[in-house]
């Protein structure tokens, strides 16, 4: 059995590797993902635990984890550094001051900082042995007006020595003449660097001289940094400033490099779960149909005396060889996966060696599970119905398995756990409540796609009748034959057309549910945003006081509102502890911004002391007007805020996050003294068009490339475009499920074509010509296509009006179908169905005649 086994795999091998390539794609992207992950995390650990210092010293962490910064930098005393030289055990402390949110521009005022996300850290030049960079021409900045810049920023921007470099901080901007140039003598993490002394550091980036970011202190030998971190916070107070050591340092930097890590690894195992779950219908697919061609073969050996379990295990170790096949050169593909995005990751400024690869022992693990797992669970049906085959078999024709069977049982199991989603999904649409929304909508969308799989055959006859129903008039008998080939074997049929069912099911719901929030972010804008232009930073982060200064400042500008942003936690009546992101805005809310209220105005809600929230918020933990809420800011100051406003917006997007919190200018001034405007909303003065103002807030902000200007169309390309991202993922996924759907329909053809070798012979012999056979293939490929896409649209529309009720909940609450988006698919599934018969009707119209007809 096992030399039979071994030599069915051999004869096979070509349809087999189509199915192999489903494997290699799943394994790859799984394979990748984790090799590409664990260099990079080893990389930075080997950074961060080598440019640590022993000990450091920083402000009391806040418990505040707010959404958007208030662009107030937290500092100690940096005589701090005096008293901890003192302490037993250290052998240095010295100043650090840096900080992550300026800008830095060259003479063009072009800014000189990556443009990937990363940020440009201006900090104090204190070189130790520890330092990730070291000084490599040039000199150390000496006082004021002079910087070093890192190398890689240097040659990448075309800066040299003696270049007038602009800084733009947040206690203002000031020029610096670049005096060297440091080189990274480790990773570089892809940020802009720029070194200044550090008295001007204090001065210039804090606003400060006496103040600091943190204090970096040396072990002396011997001591260890355990030790040394007691004896400190002994001396400091335990709870008056943040102490950690090299390990702790090292650890923190690591958990947030672990999001972006896990932004990565997502999006490369969502491209493994697409795979691995269509390669799973074309191994299934591709074993019945081997297995039905093999009929007499297996009724012989069952003749010969194999019983059903060797029969059964004969297919499993094929499937075993397939995955094995599979999971190694998928293995390979995602090591060469990992170094294509190690690459891609130095062109983007992060500087990781692929000499530095790091190939886990749970790499291979997984990367093997996959795959032997994907094949094994493919072809277990398969197997089981090449066991049930009668030694009887031996002595009749070749049967097409599936054929003129009931589809009795599809019926009922399809139509109950149809049922079961579409109560899920009808659950889904009436919820009020978004995370029982959010369950119930996952559930129903496994379930419809389940029940769309178990049920597809029972739709190819009435779907494929309608689709195909033109094709006896527009290609005749050709046509009709072609139509027939379809409806032939519904089970085939079926399978084939999941495959491309899935990726298109995919696309379609998320095109409707993209559509509809750009819709509503239209419609919100539309109705919502009041000012001419809008004043924000590139990437929402604060900009400098300077900034607004210089709008106020402008020729024909009317009327400025400043917007800014501040984490807090309120405790609600209902004994809730809500951390989220409240905004503060200046009196003149209501010229710039159409607010509707349920209860109170904006005057209200913008007093001294007062706050306003969104009403559904408030009726959910039991506040109303009048109502007095704890709350806590930044730098663990309290406040007792009385609400005076209930706003009824359809979004409380611009007014807050969770709660739609906000309150008067005054307030966070007195509690984030500190903080920095997030917005500017501008309207033009009497006599001044909005042309005309535009062209002046371009030249006033040229020297600021951070800032941006943007009116209520510029806004709305702003929101389309960050949609578009998440969009252009989704079509990715469907290029690489349409990749294997069209290997599916490949092999499908591939085998119809030897199954059918006598029967084209027959038609050949009576006059059909080699043209006709190629149209004939062709055809029944295109209808078989389009099936599978008017299945995936169907499924596909149902689940994004789903998603947008989800939506609804949150205030995005318009609805929009991308018919341009359903047609496009239509017609590339037409598309698809050509290219993937191309191959199977040139084999076929190449036989011979006679060879064909004499063929079993």
């Amino acid at each position: 059995m096992l030399r039979a086994t071994l030599r069915s795999f051999l004869a096979h091998k070509g349809r087999l590797l189509l199915s192999a390539l489903a494997v290699v794609l799943s394994v790859a992207f799984v394979a990748g993902s984790l090799i590409f992950s664990d260099t990079v995390t080893r990389t930075f650990d080997r950074l961060f635990a080598s440019t640590s210092a022993d000990v450091t010293v920083g402000p009391k962490d806040d418990e505040l984890t707010g959404q958007l910064p208030t662009g107030a930098v937290e500092t100690v005393p940096a005589s701090l550094a005096r008293r901890v030289a003192g302490i037993d055990g250290v052998a240095d402390a010295r100043v650090d001051a840096s900080v992550d949110n300026v800008t830095v521009v060259d003479s063009d005022n072009e800014s000189v900082g990556p443009t990937t996300g990363a940020p440009t850290v201006a900090r104090n030049w204190h070189p130790t042995d520890r330092s990730p960079v070291k000084l490599t021409s040039g000199h150390a900045p000496r006082g004021a007006g002079q910087a070093l810049l890192d190398a890689d920023t240097a040659e990448g921007k075309d800066v040299e020595i003696g270049d007038t470099l602009t800084v733009l901080a947040g206690p203002g901007s000031f020029r610096v003449r670049v005096v060297g140039i440091a080189t990274f003598t480790t990773t570089n993490p892809g940020a802009a660097l720029v070194y200044l002394d550090t008295r001007t550091a204090q001065t210039a980036l804090l606003g400060d001289p006496g103040a600091a970011t943190g204090i970096s202190v040396t072990a002396e030998p011997g001591v260890s940094d355990e030790l040394l971190k007691r004896r400190i916070a002994d001396e400091l107070g335990p709870t008056a400033y943040e102490y950690r050591t090299a390990a702790e340092r090292a650890e923190s930097a690591a958990a947030s490099l672990g999001g972006f890590l896990d932004v990565i690894k997502y999006v490369m195992l969502g491209f493994a779960g697409i795979a691995t779950l269509v390669g799973v219908f074309l191994i299934v697919n591709t074993f019945s149909m081997l297995i039905a061609q093999r009929t007499r073969e297996l009724g012989l050996l069952r003749a010969l005396g194999a019983d059903r379990r060797q029969v059964r295990r004969s297919v499993l170790i094929e499937a075993a060889l397939l995955g094995l096949v599979g999971s190694t050169l998928g293995l390979a593909a995602g090591i060469g996966l990992a170094f294509g995005l190690i690459e891609l990751m130095g062109a983007f400024g992060m500087n990781l060696s692929s000499a530095e690869m790091v190939i886990g022992v749970g790499t291979p693990i997984a990367a093997y599970a996959v795959g032997l797992g994907v094949t094994f669970v493919a072809a277990y049906l398969p197997a089981r119905r090449a066991s049930a085959v009668s030694p009887m078999a031996a002595l009749s024709d070749a049967e097409i398995a599936g054929v003129g069977r009931p589809l009795r049982m599809r019926a009922v199991a399809g139509g109950i756990v149809g049922a079961a989603g579409a109560a899920a999904l009808a659950g889904c649409a009436v919820s009020s409540d978004t995370g029982s929304a959010a369950s119930l909508l996952g559930l129903g969308v496994v379930l419809t796609l389940v029940a769309t799989v178990i049920a597809g055959p029972l739709l190819v006859r009435p779907v494929i009748r309608v689709l195909g129903g033109a094709f006896p008039a527009l290609f005749g008998s050709v046509g009709r034959m072609s139509q027939r080939n379809a409806l032939r074997n519904p089970r085939r049929t079926g399978a084939t057309a999941s495959a491309l069912m899935v990726g298109i099911a995919l696309v379609a719901g998320m095109s409707v549910a993209s559509a509809s929030m750009t819709r509503s972010f239209d419609d919100e804008i539309d109705s919502t945003l009041g000012a001419d232009f809008v004043i924000q930073n590139q990437n929402f982060m604060p900009f400098p006081q300077e900034v607004t200064d210089k709008v106020r400042a402008t020729d024909g500008v009317g009327l400025v509102v400043r917007q800014r942003f501040t984490p807090v936690a309120v405790r609600l009546p209902d004994g809730a502890r809500v951390e989220t992101t409240a905004a503060a805005y200046d009196a003149q809310l209501d010229e710039i911004a159409n607010v509707t209220y349920a209860e109170g105005d904006s005057g209200a809600a913008l007093a001294d002391g007062a706050i306003a929230m969104d009403a559904e918020f408030a009726r959910d933990h039991d506040v109303t007007v009048g109502s007095t809420i704890p709350v806590r800011f930044p730098a663990g100051k309290n406040a007792e805020l009385k609400v005076a406003a209930l706003t009824d917006q359809d979004t409380a997007d611009g007014f807050g996050v969770q709660g739609g919190l906000y309150f008067g200018m005054a307030t966070i001034e007195t509690y984030v003294p500190e903080g920095q405007d997030s917005a500017l909303y501008v309207n033009a003065g009497s006599g001044t068009g909005a042309d005309e103002l535009r062209a002046n807030l371009d030249r006033t902000l040229d020297a600021y490339p951070q800032v941006q200007v943007r009116d209520q169309a510029d806004y709305k390309e702003l929101i389309r475009g960050q949609i578009a991202v998440l969009l252009y993922l989704v079509y990715a996924l469907l290029g690489l499920a349409i990749v294997i759907a069209v290997l599916g329909v490949v092999n499908t053809l591939a085998l119809s074509v030897v199954e059918r070798t006598r029967e084209i012979g027959l038609l050949r012999a009576i006059g059909l010509g080699r043209r006709q056979l190629r149209r004939m293939i062709r055809l029944e490929s295109v209808v078989i296509a389009v099936f599978g896409a008017v299945l995936g649209l169907a499924l596909g529309l149902i689940w994004g009006v789903c998603v947008q009720q989800v939506l609804a909940l949150q205030g995005m609450k318009a609805l929009a179908i991308p018919w341009g988006t359903v047609v496009a698919v239509v017609i590339g599934s037409a598309v698809v169905g050509v290219v993937a018969a191309l191959l199977p009707a040139l084999r076929a119209s190449r036989m011979n005649v006679l060879a064909a007809i004499a063929h079993e």
